[in-house]
């Protein structure tokens, strides 16, 4: 029997998507807004993906140290469902 190997499977979302939510990430930096508007705006096109693909985002598209950008994850998955909430009600 084999052993599959789990970094060639495909990943959940597209490597245009994570670009594309990091080039957002990088725009919104770039008009002068908080680095939470930009994690903000990444963590919402990436929704649903690992933590590490999100965290690996933010410190690339928002200039996050690595401790930040997990910070960063945590806040943005709180508003995030906090926002859900107050829309389905």
């Amino acid at each position: 029997m084999t052993k599959k190997n789990h970094s060639s499977e495909t990943p959940t979302v597209a490597a245009e998507v994570i670009d594309r939510a990091i080039t957002e990430g990088k725009a919104v930096i770039a008009a002068g807004k908080p680095k939470i508007d930009a994690a903000m705006s990444i963590y919402v096109s990436l929704v649903g993906e690992s933590q590490e693909t999100v965290v690996s985002a933010f410190i690339e598209g928002a200039s996050l140290t690595p401790k930040g950008a997990v910070t960063y994850w945590y806040n943005c998955r709180r508003k995030h469902r906090r926002i859900e909430a107050n829309d389905t009600k």
